[in-house]
């Protein structure tokens, strides 16, 4: 295999278009957190890798787990499926994802260290539901909670762990600006379900959409977008200004 043809299977299993869900936390609790006076730049580099580690890992171990099952065909709408269709072995995509686990959470211990121990204990829960997404006897993606899980762990969970370390405190102004971004976080995972619903379907999964059905996994979608609109308004009158009072 040619080197840009295994660089581009390589580049399509991470699915770097997902990465915006794990970035885009972090840069925010960073954000609030700088216009709060707060701001370390080796936590915030090392917060930065880890979530796109982590979240790399838990695309590694869709894409396992799902070969596994039998969920993933050549003929899968979308990006995955990168071991049926281009051949990549399914031992190195888990062992890749267990490495990149393991190194999140070394960098986790730098960052517990430089802050508090309470932040490396709710980052091992958090490793625990991105691994239970996809693995164990019954993933979170094949039940009606995936996008709830996601949601809450990498929205209001994420931003506030990236904000207590940066400041070293907890406000209600953070969690303003965690729970847009968790709720947008959802409603990625339920447009995905949307377009596989049938093949979910046939897979034996249960998803938001398929106990809902298509119409109002629609609509559900189009709330969540209207939800997290307001929250961002109501956050700038309460603080005033970008470095108004936390």
């Amino acid at each position: 295999m040619a080197v840009r043809a295994r660089f581009g299977v390589w580049w399509r299993m991470l699915r770097p278009f997902t990465l915006v869900a794990s970035v885009a936390p972090v840069l925010g609790g960073t954000a609030l957190a700088y216009a709060h006076g707060g701001f370390h730049t080796g936590r915030f580099l090392a917060f930065l890798l880890a979530a796109v580690l982590i979240q790399s890992a838990t695309n590694m171990f869709n894409e396992y787990f799902d070969y596994v099952r039998g969920l993933d065909t050549r003929d899968h709408v979308g990006i995955a499926g990168t071991i049926v269709r281009d051949g990549v072995s399914p031992r190195v995509v888990i062992t890749l994802a267990w490495m990149f686990l393991a190194t999140a959470v070394a960098l986790g211990l730098y960052i517990s260290a430089t802050s508090s121990w309470w932040v490396f204990a709710v980052g091992l829960a958090c490793l625990g539901v991105a691994f239970l997404y996809s693995g164990g006897p019954l993933p979170l993606s094949s039940t009606p909670f995936g996008e709830l899980a996601a949601g809450f762990t990498m929205g209001p969970v994420m931003i506030l762990l990236v904000y207590y370390t940066q400041t070293l405190r907890v406000t209600a102004t953070a969690l303003w600006v965690a729970v847009p971004i968790g709720i947008l976080i959802g409603a990625i995972l339920l447009a995905n379900n949307i377009r596989d619903i049938e093949a979910d379907r046939a897979g034996g999964r249960h998803t938001l959409p398929i106990v809902l059905g298509r119409g109002a996994a629609v609509g559900v979608l189009a709330g969540s977008f209207v939800l997290a609109t307001p929250s961002p308004w109501a956050w700038w009158r309460r603080a005033g200004s970008p470095r108004g009072p936390c």
